[in-house]
């Protein structure tokens, strides 16, 4: 085990499999991890930071060394304030690599003394992202197994109730259309 703190940063819109497997493996590797959510205000989150948190901190529960955090800004900037030696970023892919490769060189260029570490996701989850996950839960499909089970029954919620909204503002547009259609017919 390495001694010092590590940063995980992300926005884990949502947690997926392949995330909790890099905090489970970096766990192991670091005297310290720090998940850190990323606050963006330029983005539209599908899930709060407190909903990205509460879910988090249930699956990180057991990890006793994994410490969970939001910061905005500059990661640098935030690895310095909580003293982290090491980024931990994942790599699933090429296409990831390149961006992660310019990603760890300016971060070195600005913070010389921030080491980056690249770790693959097992196997079963390097084709795994949240984007992926929101879009297939989004298109109705099944995201079993791609994320932990408390994140599949919030997708779930949250998607429902959506649905819900959306097919209740659905019935009011048809009810109004109905209703400025009969009053058209009367006139007539």
């Amino acid at each position: 085990m390495n001694k010092g703190i590590a940063i995980y940063p992300g926005s884990f819109d949502p947690p997926t499999n392949g995330h909790l497997d890099l905090i489970q493996r970096g766990s192991k590797i670091f005297e310290e991890l720090v998940v850190a959510i990323l606050r963006n205000s330029e983005k539209t989150p599908m899930f709060s930071v407190a909903e990205r948190l509460e879910m988090l901190k249930e699956l990180t529960a057991d990890l006793k060394n994994v410490r969970l955090d939001t910061f905005h800004g500059l990661m640098v900037e935030y690895a310095k304030s909580i003293d982290a030696i090491c980024v931990l970023r994942g790599i699933r892919a090429v296409s990831d690599y390149e961006y992660e490769l310019q990603m760890a060189l300016m971060n070195r260029k600005l913070e010389p003394t921030l080491e980056t570490v690249f770790m693959m996701p097992a196997d079963k989850y390097s084709y795994v992202s949240s984007r992926l996950v929101r879009e297939v839960a989004q298109a109705g499909g099944p995201v079993r197994g791609l994320v932990p089970e408390v994140v599949e029954l919030k997708l779930r919620e949250k998607l429902d109730a959506a649905n819900r909204l959306e097919e209740g503002r659905l019935q009011a547009r048809a009810a109004r259309a109905a209703k400025h259609k009969g009053k058209e017919g009367k006139r007539k």
